[in-house]
């Protein structure tokens, strides 16, 4: 119990100091590449990001997935990067190459498409180095640059305000 809290408030400390040196840097580009990140356990639908952004016009090789699974059981095998919670250290850093491979690509684009938050999937968020950072959960507003709060189901919502506000960014 007591090393679980050390962890914990590591962890928390270690992500409030990642937020902090966040410069954001927005551009005008076009958004080319695109980083989803999504907790495996609760939201498995992941054709509907890859039919998204066909529609838009992006070939498969333009966007890259991780997920995070908590249930070793529920372990997918046809994602492009995976991690659990086995993959972090006492003081909250990942461990896992996947993960730093992911965060270390810079992205036009990341989806966080996670509700409710976790430490796992805030982190990777946080130390994704993606331009623009579009996530569904208001909890932490640090997290993301852009929040469109809708339920995990509601996906035909969050993929028109996702195309509004893009427009209007003229990002797409």
């Amino acid at each position: 119990m007591f090393f679980k809290r050390i962890k914990t408030i590591s962890s928390e400390k270690f992500l409030t100091t990642v937020l902090e040196a966040r410069s954001k840097q927005f551009s005008s580009e076009k958004i080319k590449t695109i980083g989803i990140l999504f907790h495996y356990d609760q939201f498995v639908n992941y054709d509907f990001f890859r039919m998204l952004f066909t529609d838009l016009g992006f070939n498969d090789n333009n966007f890259r997935f991780i997920v995070f699974y908590e249930n070793e059981n529920s372990q997918p095998n046809s994602w492009d990067s995976s991690y659990t919670n086995t993959d972090f250290d006492w003081l909250g850093h990942c461990k896992s190459p996947e993960v730093a491979e992911f965060v270390q690509q810079s992205f036009d684009l990341l989806i966080s498409y996670y509700k409710p938050n976790c430490y796992a999937l805030n982190i990777v968020t946080a130390l994704s180095k993606a331009k623009l950072k579009v996530g569904i959960s208001d909890e932490d507003h640090r997290l993301h640059d852009l929040i469109i709060d809708v339920s995990l189901a509601d996906v035909s919502t969050f993929k028109t305000e996702l195309i509004k506000y893009l427009k209007t960014l003229n990002k797409i």
